[in-house]
C-alpha cells in the first residue's frame, strides 16, 4: 500500500544522532512542515537541527494527494460566521501567499508542478454553495460559480478557484533537503527539565518546534481535546477519463479527484480514526460504477489532524511553555498549511511580527461543538473495558479490518498487527502478542 509518490522517489538518507547536541532551534518532526522550516532557517543563517523518529517525509507527506490550493472546501463561510470578515481575509491571503511561494520555488526545480483550477462541489446543497459564494465575494477572493463539472455525475453547483496547483511532494522535498541539518531514526523520548532526551543522548535548544503531525507532549496545550484524526483513502487509476482540475465534495465523507500524469487519483471513504467508514470498499464501488474499464495502479491511505474550528494551530505550543512552538491541525490541507506554518514559525523564532499569528494562535477559544464530541469520544473509550489499550492515554483500541491495524478513536494513534507504532501521538509500540478481533 505504497503511494505513487513513494514509488516514484527515494529520498536521501541522513545519519542518526549519537550523543548530545546543542542548537539554537530544534525542530521535532521531519514531514514537509519541518523540512520547509529547516530550509527557511538555513536561508536566514539560523542554527537549527531537525530530528525525525523515522525517515524524512515517510508519514503523512508521503500519502497526501498533494493539492496546493487556498480553496479548503467551504472554510470561508465558516470563518466569516465564527470570527468575522478580517479573519476570513487573513486566512485567504495567507494561503494565497503559500500557493505563490510554492509556485516560485517549483519554477526552479523538477517536481511535476502543474497549475490547475480547483473546485469544491455539492451534490445537493445549493444553500451551502451560496453561503460560500457570499463569503468569498465579501473577502475579495477570485472565484467563479460553476453549474457543471467534468465529473461522471450531476452536481447542484460548484465554486472554482483558478490557477491553483498540484505537484509531486517527494520530488519537491528531494530538491530542498540535501544540505539540511537533519538526523533520522532519532526519536524524542521526553523532556527532562533541561533537554530533550533521545535513546542515545540529549538535545539542548533555546527554541523548539513540535512538527510531529499530532503534538506528542500532553502536559500542556490540551491538544488531546482540541484535535482528533481522520483516515481517508486513495485509488490511483489508469485508463480513467481525465477530470481537468482538482475536485473536492463539500460533504466531509464525499469524494476528491485529481490527475497525475496518466492516472486519476480518486479519494474518499473518510472516517474518524478508530471508527467504521467507507475506506477502499467505497472507492472500489465508485470505480466500478463510473470507471469500469480503469485499472488500479496503487492504493493507499492517509491520516489528518482535525482542529475544532477548521483552522490550523500554528504558534506558541502553550502559554505555560515558553519558546516551544507547534504546527498541527491542518484539516486535510497540508500543503499550503505547511508553507503557512513554516513562514509564521520562522517569524516567531526570529522575533518578527507576523499579521497571521492571531488567526492561527493555538490558545484561541476552544468552545466549539467539536470539543464536546471529542470529550464524549475520549470518555467512552477510556471507560470501555477492552484490550488492547493505547499507550498514549489509555483509550481502548479498535481493529481496522481494511488496513489490518489497531486504531485509537480518541486521538488517532495506530499500530500494526504486531503492535508496532504506525501513527502518533503515541510514541511507544503496543505490547500485544496477538490480535483478538
Amino acid at each position: 500500500m505504497n503511494s505513487i509518490w513513494g514509488n516514484s522517489e527515494d529520498l536521501k538518507n541522513f545519519k542518526t544522532l549519537k550523543g548530545d547536541l546543542r542548537t539554537d532551534v530544534l525542530i521535532i518532526g521531519g514531514g514537509i512542515t519541518g523540512v520547509l522550516l529547516a530550509h527557511k532557517l538555513q536561508e536566514f543563517g539560523v542554527q537549527y537541527a531537525l530530528v525525525e523518529a523515522d525517515r524524512v517525509c515517510n508519514g503523512v507527506t508521503r500519502n497526501t494527494t498533494a493539492k496546493i490550493t487556498s480553496q479548503h472546501s467551504l472554510i470561508y463561510s465558516k470563518i466569516l460566521k465564527e470570527y468575522g470578515l478580517e479573519k476570513a481575509k487573513l486566512y485567504y491571503n495567507s494561503n494565497q501567499e503559500a500557493l505563490n511561494e510554492f509556485r516560485v520555488k517549483c519554477n526552479e526545480i523538477d517536481c511535476d508542478f502543474v497549475e490547475q483550477d480547483s473546485f469544491v462541489y455539492s451534490l445537493n446543497r445549493t444553500d451551502k454553495i451560496n453561503e460560500e459564494l457570499e463569503a468569498l465575494d465579501k473577502i475579495g477572493a477570485e472565484f467563479e460559480y460553476i453549474k457543471s463539472v467534468s465529473l461522471p455525475f450531476t452536481i447542484a453547483g460548484a465554486i472554482k478557484f483558478k490557477k491553483q496547483a498540484q505537484f509531486n511532494p517527494l520530488k519537491f522535498v528531494s530538491n530542498i533537503i540535501n544540505n539540511l541539518n537533519i538526523y533520522e531514526n532519532t526519536k524524542i523520548l521526553g523532556f527532562d527539565g533541561e533537554a530533550f532526551v533521545t535513546d542515545k543522548g540529549r538535545i539542548f535548544s533555546n527554541k523548539t518546534v513540535v512538527a510531529t503531525h499530532f503534538p506528542i507532549f500532553n502536559k500542556f496545550g490540551l491538544y488531546f481535546l482540541k484535535l482528533y484524526q481522520e483516515r481517508s483513502y486513495v485509488l490511483a487509476l489508469k485508463e480513467a477519463k481525465t477530470v481537468g482540475g482538482m475536485y473536492i465534495d463539500e460533504n466531509p465523507t464525499g469524494l476528491s479527484f485529481r490527475n497525475y500524469k496518466d492516472m486519476l487519483l480518486l479519494g474518499g471513504g473518510s472516517h474518524r480514526t478508530g471508527k467504521e467508514g467507507g475506506n477502499w470498499h467505497e472507492l472500489t464501488k465508485i470505480k466500478n460504477q463510473f470507471y469500469p474499464l480503469s485499472k488500479e495502479e496503487a492504493r493507499w491511505a492517509t491520516q489528518d489532524c482535525m482542529s475544532l474550528d477548521g483552522i490550523p494551530y500554528i504558534g506558541e505550543y502553550s502559554k505555560v511553555a515558553p519558546n516551544i512552538y507547534v504546527a498541527t491541525g491542518f484539516n486535510k490541507w497540508g500543503m499550503t498549511s505547511s508553507m503557512v506554518a513554516s513562514n509564521l514559525l520562522c517569524d516567531l523564532i526570529m522575533g518578527v511580527a507576523n499579521e497571521y499569528s492571531e488567526l492561527y494562535l493555538p490558545s484561541r477559544k476552544i468552545l466549539h461543538p467539536q470539543l464536546f464530541n471529542n470529550i464524549v469520544e475520549n470518555t467512552l473509550n477510556l471507560i470501555t473495558p477492552t484490550t488492547p489499550r493505547c499507550p498514549h492515554l489509555g483509550c481502548a483500541l479498535k481493529w481496522n479490518n481494511a488496513e489490518k491495524s489497531w486504531e485509537c478513536p480518541c486521538h488517532g494513534s495506530r499500530f500494526n498487527e504486531d503492535g508496532n507504532l504506525l501513527d502518533n501521538p503515541a510514541t511507544a509500540d503496543l505490547k500485544i502478542k496477538h490480535r483478538n478481533q
